[in-house]
């Protein structure tokens, strides 16, 4: 996208260091004119600050912008071991878990809300559905942006938007070959390919395949991943580029199934290695995915920009698990207790047979844009607009959910018959919408600018049972504004202010017991309000936001129990109100990244007296993450890597009637770099969780059900990477 707004010449820095911001703030790559080009570790010379192009404002360096989001580049996952999108609650403390476990796809919390991972994840720039595993290995960066979306997105959760940026080719010859070994014994393969063709190099390709022998130190887990992408473009001329890529990846692996309450207790950690889902008959999670994407770029007189981009995405899936789920308790005779959201006190559980396969979702959009500078006297304007179509297709069939028998927390119960026969119906869904967004950066001195969005989006929904029942149907229409003010005070330093707003859309469910049955839900619309400081010097960068987000709730109005007899209607919000702090800097060998975040989360306003003024379940209200990298001075090419990540309590019941205590978790890691004859080698060594410590690591309350999910064991992992 155009360039849409750049420093003043005399704010422009003077010196050629500049560290990259986020919350990790760690080395990333950067993407300019089809070239991408490996930054060193920790500090980024002569370069801008990394570009969030989720954000939408164009190429603008995160420094200018007036938000706050990480951006996470390929080298520094690889340094850091991560594997999947919940490894980079690690860095950022405005982002942690939401139902992460072993085998199934990832969940987010930002700012203390889980994100949708139907309408919150985007690759680059289309929505996609996240409801996969999304590989890593052909991804040059993941992008966090914190805040309501709603100027991004035309419905979306409040806390955040994450979008991942493809490998594209490069402008010079790549041949990498990797191979990591990780406990107790994945073993994952990959390659990357990067080649310019035909006359003035007008042609280039970029391959990624990888794959993947799963086997974690959670035991009956083992399973397997692959992938092939190729990314293509084509220089047709200078002022036009054509891009093209697609993916195709697959992963079969037995999920893991959270722990819970004993009755009224939080038991003690568990062993972590230990498997629930360990049925004779329990069958891998296995998850198809295939994407692709068409990009036209087309620059115009004076400065302006033409895009088009169309993308797809195809997904199959097969979830099936051996899943425990509440529990039936003889005590006290004669009735007995059934506990519903937890298990029994003596660790017993009701285990049921979970399928659902052949599940089907298909996303396609269709995004046209234009970008440009116009001056208005003395007053520069960087506008873009755009409209964005898309359609969501998911076709499932009927699932089993069947009770198999009752299991234990200490995983002796192994012998239960399955029951697979299917004995519920699904939902399938449909989804249309057309987005028109408009945006403006205006430039009104050297120090001052004003950001102005606003996304205007028209909605159609449709949904079914599998058997043709409770049809539903409705069409919305919203406006989601953005407008945000900065001024620079003094030389790589401003202040900003922002209002937002963004939308969530809801119909109820078409059931009897609902004396609105089948009727669309006023529009969600929650708020931010946000202020913000930003400054960098030589060796230091800092950002700091004050952060106030409010949420409207729906909820079931009554006993919900037998035919008309409750309602579902707004009911109170869920309010957050927080402080986030991030500071990098350069001290002779060492860099130090730092990031915090206290959050004041609050459920108010509800009927529900239990739950009114509250904290929400799953948020911890403080979050320090500290990461350093020393550089080797005697061996040159060598750094030793650390990080430290703490959080306070979280909540396990909406009551907050249970709680699961803080931690600590400490991270070592090393990188060596050499040349060996004509290749660049780089070794990676790193152990998680150094002092395999045993806690609870997060509570999502979900599915009407509390889970604890404990801290995965101490892990060890290596790799080697040459470039050939």
């Amino acid at each position: 996208m155009a360039n849409i707004h750049r420093p003043p010449t005399h704010f422009r820095s003077r010196t050629p260091l500049v560290l990259a911001l986020g919350l990790a703030f760690q080395n990333g790559w950067a993407q300019n004119a089809g070239s991408e080009t490996q930054l060193a570790p920790v500090l980024v010379l002569g370069r801008a600050t990394p570009v969030a192009t989720a954000a939408g404002w164009g190429d603008l360096p995160l420094s200018l912008a007036p938000l706050q989001a990480s951006v996470f580049g390929a080298e520094q996952l690889k340094d850091r071991g991560v594997q999947r999108l919940s490894d980079i609650t690690s860095f950022d403390a405005a982002v942690s878990d939401a139902y992460n476990t072993e085998g199934y796809w990832d969940y987010l919390t930002v700012r203390g809300f889980v994100i949708d991972n139907r309408f919150n994840y985007r690759r680059d720039g289309l929505p996609i559905n996240a409801e996969t595993s999304i590989p890593l290995d052909n991804k040059a960066q993941i992008e966090v942006l914190k805040g309501t979306s709603g100027l991004q997105a035309g419905t979306s959760a409040p806390g955040g938007l994450v979008n991942y940026v493809v490998k594209r080719p490069l402008a010079d010859p790549l041949r990498r070959a990797s191979l990591e070994w990780r406990e107790a014994g994945s073993v994952t393969a990959s390659v990357d390919l990067s080649q310019r063709f035909g006359a003035a190099d007008a042609f280039g390709v970029r391959v990624n395949a990888a794959a993947s022998h799963l086997e974690p130190k959670v035991r009956e887990a083992t399973g397997r991943r692959s992938l092939l992408a190729v990314a293509g473009d084509w220089r047709v001329s200078d002022d036009t580029l054509i891009e093209a890529e697609f993916e195709t990846s697959r992963r079969s692996q037995p999920s893991v199934p959270g722990f819970s309450l004993l009755g009224d207790g939080v038991p003690a950690p568990v062993d972590p290695r230990l498997n629930l889902n360990n049925q004779a008959w329990a069958q891998p999670v296995v998850l198809d995915g295939d994407t692709a994407s068409l990009r036209w770029r087309q620059k115009l007189a004076d400065g302006w920009q033409f895009t088009a981009h169309a993308g797809t995405q195809r997904l199959r899936s097969d979830d099936r698990i051996a899943f425990p789920f509440g529990c039936f308790d003889p005590d006290p005779a004669p009735d007995g207790t059934y506990y519903a959201d937890r298990y029994c006190p003596n660790g017993n559980f009701d285990l049921y047979d979970f399928r659902s396969e052949n599940e089907r979702r298909r996303t396609d959009a269709l995004d046209l844009s234009l970008q440009g500078k116009l001056r208005t006297g003395a007053i520069e304007h960087a506008l873009s607009a755009g409209v964005l179509q898309s359609r969501v297709r998911n076709r499932f069939g009927s699932q089993t959910f069947a009770f198999s028998g009752t299991g234990n927390v200490d995983g002796s119960v192994r012998d239960l018959p399955a029951n697979p026969v299917p004995n519920d119906e699904n939902t399938n869904r449909d989804e249309r919408s057309t987005e028109l967004s408009l945006r403006d950066a205006i430039t009104i001195d050297e120090r001052s600018t004003l950001w102005l969005g606003l996304r205007h989006t028209r909605l159609h929904r449709e949904s079914v049972r599998t058997d043709g029942s409770r049809p539903t149907n409705y069409a919305q229409s919203f406006t989601t504004p953005f407008v945000a003010a900065s001024y620079a005070f003094a030389p790589q330093q401003f202040v900003y202010a922002s209002w937002s707003r963004g939308i969530e859309s809801e119909v109820v469910p078409n059931r009897s017991r609902y004396v609105n049955a089948g009727q669309p839900l006023p529009a969600l619309k929650s708020r931010q309000a946000e202020l913000g400081l930003k400054g960098s010097s030589d060796l230091t960068e800092w950002s700091a936001a004050l952060f106030d987000i409010r949420r409207p709730l729906f909820n079931d109005i009554g006993s919900c129990d037998v035919d008309d007899s409750c309602i579902r209607q707004a009911n109170g919000e869920q309010h957050h109100r927080g402080i986030e702090a991030n500071l990098a800097t350069r001290l002779d060998a060492w860099t130090l990244r730092f990031g915090a975040q206290w959050l004041r989360a609050r459920v108010q306003g509800v009927s529900d007296a239990a739950v009114d003024g509250k904290e929400p379940t799953n948020v911890p209200a403080r979050t320090l993450k500290l990461q350093a990298d020393y550089r080797v001075a005697a061996l040159p090419g060598l750094s030793l890597q650390g990080g430290v990540l703490a959080e306070s309590r979280r909540m396990v019941l909406p009551d907050n009637g249970s709680q699961i205590p803080g931690y600590a978790r400490a991270d070592l890691g090393a990188r060596y770099e050499q040349r060996v004859g004509t290749s660049n080698v780089v070794w990676r060594a790193g152990v998680e969780n150094l002092a395999d410590r045993r806690t609870w690591r997060e509570s999502p309350y979900q599915f009407g059900h509390a889970y604890l999910f404990p801290l995965a064991a101490r892990t060890l992992r290596l790799s080697v990477q040459a470039d050939l």
